[in-house]
């Protein structure tokens, strides 16, 4: 007697998989759009900006706007020969440079003392740290201001490295302090049984291993520093200014200067956007780097 056989138990196997693979792949697509008109959305500003850097003076503010011309640099020529854009780019890139390197002299020592020997003290430094670090700019702005006039050094690249080192200090010690939580004390104690100080310790053992860390921090650091605008306006007039500071005095009345000013966002622009596609993977390790314990 022969057996029946049936396939509706496969079937029913079998239409559920699809069905879940067909709804994962249309939530994927959902996704991809969103993301892309995010990005697009996000994107916008700096095409506008670049368009109006490449345009007439009479394309540039068209109403409607004109979307199809022929570019031109002129926007660009003019920038570096009639104003002093070459000089405040070299004072911000300075300022922005010293300061890392000092924000990373002074956070890195400090940041391994917290992550080492913690305690109640430890914490309570790093709230005041996260406190003084939330602070509105204009709450410290002035007393660096009076700070500067009283010695001297207002309107100078020291001033404001001091500025600046003191503002991103808090957070390049937490950033630093969460990457040497990750490093195993068995370490440390490794290297002083071998003889070495604490201090030695932290030079020759730890920091070396600590390359990423301080890539990351430093990257941070120097974002930040580069486009700092509101202590820049405070502490600088002529000598010291910065380039945020000098688009901000590019906006005006004259059209043609707010057409350098976006020549001015362009040329700042670009180099940024190039070294945060380089070093990606280090500003995502600093911005999980808060997920670890401790």
């Amino acid at each position: 007697m022969s057996v029946p056989v049936t396939t509706e138990a496969p079937l029913a196997k079998v239409a559920p998989t699809a069905v879940r693979r067909g709804n994962k792949s249309r939530n994927t697509i959902v996704v991809l759009l969103v993301l892309t008109a995010v990005a697009f959305v996000m994107v916008t500003p700096f095409i506008w900006t670049t368009m109006a850097a490449t345009k007439s003076t009479a394309e540039a503010f068209a109403n409607p706007p004109v979307f199809f011309y022929q570019p031109s640099l002129d926007a660009f020529v003019a920038l570096w020969q009639e104003t002093n854009f070459a000089q405040y780019l070299l004072n911000t890139v300075v300022v922005a440079i010293a300061s890392v390197i000092i924000a990373l002299i002074v956070g890195a020592p400090a940041a391994y003392a917290l992550s080492r020997y913690g305690g109640r003290m430890g914490a309570l430094l790093l709230v005041l740290a996260l406190i003084f670090r939330a602070l509105p700019r204009f709450a410290v702005a002035l007393p660096f201001y009076n700070f500067a006039q009283a010695l001297g050094i207002y309107d100078t690249k020291i001033a404001l490295m001091i500025g600046l080192v003191a503002l991103n200090q808090p957070f390049t010690i937490w950033l630093l302090r969460n990457f040497f939580m990750e490093i195993p004390r068995e370490l440390d104690e490794a290297a002083m049984v071998d003889g070495c100080s604490r201090l030695q310790t932290l030079v020759r053992v730890i920091l070396p291993v600590m390359g990423p860390g301080l890539v990351t921090a430093g990257i941070f650091t120097f974002l930040f520093a580069f486009q700092e605008y509101l202590l820049a306006l405070v502490l600088t007039d002529t000598e010291a200014k910065t380039i945020p500071v000098f688009i901000a005095t590019q906006i005006g009345q004259n059209l043609p200067l707010l057409q350098q000013a976006s020549a001015a966002t362009v040329l700042v622009a670009l180099p940024i956007l190039v070294l945060a596609m380089v070093v990606q993977r280090f500003l995502v390790a600093g911005l999980t780097g808060g997920s670890v314990k401790g």
